[in-house]
């Protein structure tokens, strides 16, 4: 596969509260998320360098959009997170490649600025203890 720009997404979905997937690609202007790995260090005295071992795998990641209260969209997904606790899927497809991971969202924090833009933040991180695979 070649070098790719992150134009094009075809997937990112997030459940609903009813465990209904929603296509919120046009309401999200910008993501991030991270696979990071725990690790333990082992290094013993007789060693100059590090020694480590890879623990528990973790996803997680902030999900930046425009406030659009209509429904099945941004907001309709994620109005519910102060009062649920129920793992959502979260489904990103980029340049053919898929992320798929259940998630619970942690916060949903909307903010208007000062030159009236209406933005919303959506944190996540992962729920089930599968560990993020690329498909």
């Amino acid at each position: 596969m070649a070098k790719s720009s992150g134009l094009g997404m075809t997937t990112l979905s997030v459940d609903n509260a009813a465990g209904t997937a929603k296509d919120i690609r046009n309401d999200v202007t910008d993501f991030d998320f991270a696979t990071p790995r725990a690790e333990q260090d082992v290094t013993g005295v007789d060693k100059s360098a590090r020694e480590r071992l890879l623990l528990l795998a973790d996803f997680s990641g902030s999900l930046n959009g425009v406030f659009n209260p209509a429904t099945d969209r941004i907001h309709d997904v994620a109005k519910t997170v102060p009062s649920t606790a129920v793992a959502r899927t979260v489904a990103m497809t980029l340049n053919g490649v898929t992320l798929n991971n259940e998630c619970v969202l942690t916060d949903y924090s909307v903010k208007r600025a000062a030159s009236g833009e209406l933005t919303v933040t959506v944190p996540f991180a992962l729920a089930d203890g599968a560990v993020p695979t690329w498909a």
